[in-house]
Protein backbone atom coordinates (compact mmCIF):
# COMPACT_ATOMS: atom_id res chain seq x y z
CA UNK A 1 0.00 0.00 0.00
CA UNK A 2 1.28 3.62 -0.88
CA UNK A 3 1.29 6.09 1.94
CA UNK A 4 -1.37 8.99 1.28
CA UNK A 5 1.50 11.55 3.04
CA UNK A 6 4.72 10.92 1.23
CA UNK A 7 3.87 8.33 -1.31
CA UNK A 8 6.24 5.93 0.45
CA UNK A 9 5.85 1.84 1.21
CA UNK A 10 3.40 0.99 3.78
CA UNK A 11 2.63 -2.10 5.79
CA UNK A 12 -0.66 -3.64 7.63
CA UNK A 13 -0.74 -2.72 10.41
CA UNK A 14 -4.04 -3.24 12.29
CA UNK A 15 -6.43 -5.72 10.74
CA UNK A 16 -7.20 -5.44 7.25
CA UNK A 17 -8.71 -2.04 7.51
CA UNK A 18 -5.21 -0.07 8.86
CA UNK A 19 -1.60 0.70 7.16
CA UNK A 20 1.50 1.96 8.43
CA UNK A 21 3.91 4.23 6.32
CA UNK A 22 7.69 2.82 6.69
CA UNK A 23 8.77 6.25 6.02
CA UNK A 24 6.69 9.03 7.92
CA UNK A 25 5.12 6.45 10.31
CA UNK A 26 1.07 7.67 9.45
CA UNK A 27 -1.19 5.62 10.30
CA UNK A 28 -4.55 5.27 7.39
CA UNK A 29 -7.19 3.70 7.11
CA UNK A 30 -7.27 1.74 3.32
CA UNK A 31 -9.53 3.66 0.74
CA UNK A 32 -12.22 1.05 0.71
CA UNK A 33 -13.29 1.88 4.35
CA UNK A 34 -13.33 5.71 3.87
CA UNK A 35 -16.49 7.48 3.77
CA UNK A 36 -17.66 10.04 1.47
CA UNK A 37 -19.74 12.73 0.62
CA UNK A 38 -23.62 12.41 1.94
CA UNK A 39 -21.96 9.00 4.17
CA UNK A 40 -19.14 11.31 5.61
CA UNK A 41 -21.05 14.32 6.07
CA UNK A 42 -24.08 13.01 8.19
CA UNK A 43 -20.99 11.75 10.95
CA UNK A 44 -20.54 15.37 11.01
CA UNK A 45 -24.52 15.73 11.55
CA UNK A 46 -24.48 14.35 14.67
CA UNK A 47 -21.51 16.22 16.14
CA UNK A 48 -22.94 19.25 18.90
CA UNK A 49 -19.94 21.50 19.03
CA UNK A 50 -21.62 24.67 20.27
CA UNK A 51 -19.39 28.13 20.32
CA UNK A 52 -20.53 29.62 23.01
CA UNK A 53 -20.26 26.36 25.28
CA UNK A 54 -17.08 27.31 27.84
CA UNK A 55 -15.98 23.61 27.92
CA UNK A 56 -15.93 23.53 24.13
CA UNK A 57 -13.82 26.75 23.89
CA UNK A 58 -11.50 24.90 27.17
CA UNK A 59 -10.72 21.70 24.47
CA UNK A 60 -9.90 24.46 21.71
CA UNK A 61 -8.12 26.72 23.95
CA UNK A 62 -4.21 25.50 23.41
CA UNK A 63 -4.99 26.96 19.79
CA UNK A 64 -6.66 29.98 20.79
CA UNK A 65 -4.24 30.92 23.51
CA UNK A 66 -1.19 30.04 21.13
CA UNK A 67 -2.84 32.47 18.56
CA UNK A 68 -3.20 35.54 21.41
CA UNK A 69 0.02 34.74 22.05
CA UNK A 70 1.91 34.77 18.90
CA UNK A 71 -0.19 37.21 17.07
CA UNK A 72 -1.35 40.55 17.01
CA UNK A 73 -5.30 41.32 16.56
CA UNK A 74 -4.55 42.92 13.07
CA UNK A 75 -3.31 39.40 11.56
CA UNK A 76 -5.59 37.81 9.06
CA UNK A 77 -6.52 34.30 10.42
CA UNK A 78 -8.46 31.08 8.55
CA UNK A 79 -10.11 28.30 10.36
CA UNK A 80 -9.89 25.72 8.21
CA UNK A 81 -12.21 22.83 8.36
CA UNK A 82 -14.47 25.20 10.92
CA UNK A 83 -17.39 23.33 11.36
CA UNK A 84 -21.02 24.81 11.38
CA UNK A 85 -19.75 26.60 14.57
CA UNK A 86 -16.34 27.17 15.61
CA UNK A 87 -15.53 28.38 19.02
CA UNK A 88 -11.75 29.49 17.94
CA UNK A 89 -13.77 32.11 15.08
CA UNK A 90 -15.53 33.04 19.01
CA UNK A 91 -13.01 32.97 20.95
CA UNK A 92 -10.63 35.17 18.98
CA UNK A 93 -13.56 37.31 17.43
CA UNK A 94 -14.38 38.27 21.46
CA UNK A 95 -11.14 39.31 21.53
CA UNK A 96 -11.36 41.32 17.99
CA UNK A 97 -8.95 38.96 15.81
CA UNK A 98 -9.79 39.26 12.34
CA UNK A 99 -10.46 35.29 11.45
CA UNK A 100 -12.72 33.61 8.69
CA UNK A 101 -13.94 30.00 8.57
CA UNK A 102 -13.35 27.60 5.51
CA UNK A 103 -15.52 24.03 5.50
CA UNK A 104 -15.75 21.65 2.80
CA UNK A 105 -19.41 20.95 3.63
CA UNK A 106 -20.31 24.22 5.81
CA UNK A 107 -18.30 27.06 4.22
CA UNK A 108 -17.23 26.25 1.08
CA UNK A 109 -16.21 30.11 0.04
CA UNK A 110 -12.93 28.93 -2.87
CA UNK A 111 -12.39 31.96 -2.89
CA UNK A 112 -10.82 32.23 0.55
CA UNK A 113 -8.43 29.47 -0.37
CA UNK A 114 -6.85 32.36 -2.83
CA UNK A 115 -5.58 34.80 0.20
CA UNK A 116 -2.74 34.41 1.90
CA UNK A 117 -3.26 34.45 5.82
CA UNK A 118 -1.06 35.34 8.95
CA UNK A 119 -2.10 32.02 10.70
CA UNK A 120 -4.41 28.98 10.08
CA UNK A 121 -5.93 26.93 12.64
CA UNK A 122 -7.18 23.51 12.33
CA UNK A 123 -8.51 21.36 15.21
CA UNK A 124 -10.24 17.64 14.97
CA UNK A 125 -9.69 17.94 10.87
CA UNK A 126 -6.47 16.26 10.03
CA UNK A 127 -7.56 13.40 10.89
CA UNK A 128 -10.30 13.44 8.30
CA UNK A 129 -7.57 13.78 4.93
CA UNK A 130 -7.72 11.60 2.61
CA UNK A 131 -5.05 12.86 0.60
CA UNK A 132 -2.90 14.30 2.96
CA UNK A 133 -0.01 15.68 0.93
CA UNK A 134 -2.67 17.36 -0.81
CA UNK A 135 -4.20 19.11 2.35
CA UNK A 136 -0.50 20.32 3.64
CA UNK A 137 0.68 21.56 0.70
CA UNK A 138 -2.10 23.54 0.29
CA UNK A 139 -2.26 25.27 3.98
CA UNK A 140 1.65 25.59 3.60
CA UNK A 141 0.74 27.25 0.52
CA UNK A 142 -1.85 29.94 2.16
CA UNK A 143 0.39 30.91 5.04
CA UNK A 144 2.22 34.18 4.55
CA UNK A 145 6.21 34.52 5.12
CA UNK A 146 5.69 34.45 8.74
CA UNK A 147 3.03 32.33 9.04
CA UNK A 148 2.25 29.64 11.85
CA UNK A 149 -0.09 26.72 11.45
CA UNK A 150 -2.00 25.64 14.64
CA UNK A 151 -3.43 21.87 14.84
CA UNK A 152 -4.88 19.72 17.13
CA UNK A 153 -5.29 15.90 16.64
CA UNK A 154 -4.95 13.00 19.23
CA UNK A 155 -1.23 11.54 18.01
CA UNK A 156 -0.24 7.58 18.27
CA UNK A 157 2.37 6.06 20.29
CA UNK A 158 3.88 2.92 20.66
CA UNK A 159 2.34 2.59 23.84
CA UNK A 160 -1.00 3.26 22.92
CA UNK A 161 -3.06 0.15 22.12
CA UNK A 162 -4.01 0.51 19.10
CA UNK A 163 -7.26 -2.13 19.47
CA UNK A 164 -8.49 0.10 22.03
CA UNK A 165 -7.90 3.49 21.00
CA UNK A 166 -11.12 5.32 20.79
CA UNK A 167 -9.61 7.38 18.06
CA UNK A 168 -9.29 5.35 15.34
CA UNK A 169 -13.25 3.88 15.83
CA UNK A 170 -14.71 6.99 14.41
CA UNK A 171 -15.35 6.08 11.00
CA UNK A 172 -14.06 9.64 9.49
CA UNK A 173 -10.84 8.98 11.00
CA UNK A 174 -8.65 7.80 8.19
CA UNK A 175 -4.80 9.04 8.42
CA UNK A 176 -3.64 9.34 12.14
CA UNK A 177 0.09 10.87 12.80
CA UNK A 178 2.92 10.14 14.99
CA UNK A 179 5.38 12.75 16.38
CA UNK A 180 7.74 11.27 13.80
CA UNK A 181 4.91 12.19 11.00
CA UNK A 182 5.19 16.12 12.02
CA UNK A 183 8.93 15.93 11.52
CA UNK A 184 8.45 14.56 8.63
CA UNK A 185 5.85 17.45 7.51
CA UNK A 186 8.40 19.94 9.01
CA UNK A 187 11.11 18.89 6.59
CA UNK A 188 9.27 18.02 3.39
CA UNK A 189 6.74 21.03 3.33
CA UNK A 190 9.50 23.46 4.78
CA UNK A 191 8.26 24.70 8.03
CA UNK A 192 11.51 26.18 10.17
CA UNK A 193 10.14 24.08 13.21
CA UNK A 194 7.02 22.40 14.73
CA UNK A 195 6.52 21.83 18.47
CA UNK A 196 4.11 19.68 19.81
CA UNK A 197 2.18 20.04 23.21
CA UNK A 198 0.12 17.01 23.97
CA UNK A 199 -2.60 17.18 21.04
CA UNK A 200 -1.26 20.80 19.94
CA UNK A 201 1.11 20.76 17.21
CA UNK A 202 2.48 24.32 15.99
CA UNK A 203 4.22 24.89 12.87
CA UNK A 204 6.44 28.07 12.50
CA UNK A 205 7.41 29.42 8.52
Amino acid sequence: MTCPLCFNNAKLFYNNTHYKCECCTGIFKAKEFHLIGVDEKNIYEKHKNDSSDIRYQNFLSPITNSVLKDKPNNSIGLDFGCGKDSAIIKVLKDNAYDIHGYDLFYLDDKGLLEKKYDYITSSEVIEHFQEPNKEFTLLKSLLKDDGSLYLMTDIYDENIDFDTWYYKNDPTHIFMYQRRTFEWIKEEFGFSRVEIEGRLIRFYI
